[in-house]
């Protein structure tokens, strides 16, 4: 990886990552932020010339389990290592703090990055409320 920093909990502006989620081709989500925030374990960001480019969080309860979410990259800076740098610091801060198990939902066209990551792939269940 380049000379990226990737900060634990770093104060991010309400709209950094709704315009990152964006970039990357995701659903805005304005409404979600601040509150996300308020509501994950922990998050790092990667910030170049003050822009955030580059995101990720744990959610749950901070106790055993916690669910990796949203790791995005910007499309300018992607293929960088900037993704693993952000995965490797949020689960040696899942360690640190004494979450054993971490799981992560992606597409399969991701599954080599994530197994790279240290994921092991699992049989697993989702429900989704499909809310029209």
């Amino acid at each position: 990886m380049e000379n990226y920093h990737v900060n634990l909990n770093p104060k991010i502006k309400d709209w950094e990552v709704p315009d990152l989620r964006e970039s990357v081709g995701w659903e805005r989500r304005d409404s979600d932020y601040p509150l996300l925030f308020e509501k994950c374990t922990f998050w790092v960001g990667v910030h170049e010339k003050g822009k955030l480019i580059a995101f990720g969080y744990i959610a749950g309860t901070g106790l055993e389990h916690g669910y990796l979410e949203d790791i995005m990259v910007h499309p300018g800076y992607q293929r960088k290592g900037i993704g693993s740098a952000l995965v490797k610091i949020l689960l040696e801060e899942a360690k640190r703090i004494g979450i054993k198990i971490v799981t992560v939902t992606f597409k399969a066209s991701h599954s080599n990055f994530y197994s790279r990551c240290g994921f092991m792939p699992s049989s697993a269940g989702l429900w989704r409320n499909e809310v029209n």
